[in-house]
């Protein structure tokens, strides 16, 4: 059984997709397709996933992983590698823990609310005060993950899954240009992120437009 990875490009399944890559590890990617707008795409992978979100990863136990976060600690465990994941005694242990909750709890949702506001906000004439609200928000979040940030990569002198969610994200709202000027540390840890030849592939095949 090879591992499944349910996802569409440019989607938040493209920060698994490069974790893959990184490591080396064989695997399946099965497009789900637009799971806000095809109504059989949701049906098909609420069957393996009730949420019918991406990522949704199938490992060769059978099991279901969900949450990008989750994904990232197990596959740390599976290849039995701490270049990703700082082990527990690694100093960097607690900071990456700390940041990696923080961007899943608190910036990634910003897009599960925006990025289609009808499914929260019932009142129509709401939905655009709703979207530009959590955006300033998420763009505040940002701000705050930049000043956090070291260099050349998230925790310093060693790379992390930190920068992958990094070299991911800032392709999404508000975009690359909003990052280089008003969050330069994140936006110089996604170029060096791209870098990289497996994770710079996987990059390119979510978001062909740079």
């Amino acid at each position: 059984m090879t591992i499944k990875l349910y996802a569409n490009a440019g989607w938040g399944s493209a920060i698994v997709e490069a974790q893959l890559a990184w490591y080396g590890i064989d695997f399946q990617l099965v497009e789900s397709g637009d799971l806000f707008q095809d109504a059989a795409a949701r049906e098909k992978l609420a069957t393996v996933n009730p949420l019918a979100q991406v990522p949704t990863l199938v490992p060769d136990s059978g099991e279901i992983l969900t949450e990008s976060a989750a994904i990232t600690l197990y596959l740390a465990d599976l290849t039995g590698s701490d270049a990703l994941v700082p082990g527990p005694d690694s100093p960097e242990r607690s900071a990456f823990l700390r940041w990696l909750v923080f961007i899943v709890a608190n910036i990634y949702p910003t897009y599960t609310y925006a990025d289609d506001p009808s499914r929260f906000v019932a009142e129509e004439s709401a939905r655009k005060p709703f979207f530009k609200a959590v955006n300033a928000y998420a763009q505040k979040l940002y701000t705050q993950l930049d000043g956090a940030a070291g260099s050349p990569w998230f925790l310093g002198e060693r790379m992390s899954a930190l920068d992958i969610y990094i070299g991911v994200m800032t392709n999404w709202r508000p975009g690359k240009a909003w990052h280089e000027a008003n969050s330069p540390r994140l936006a110089a840890i996604a170029g060096r992120v791209g870098e990289n030849p497996a994770v710079g592939a996987v990059l390119a095949r979510n978001f062909p437009d740079g």
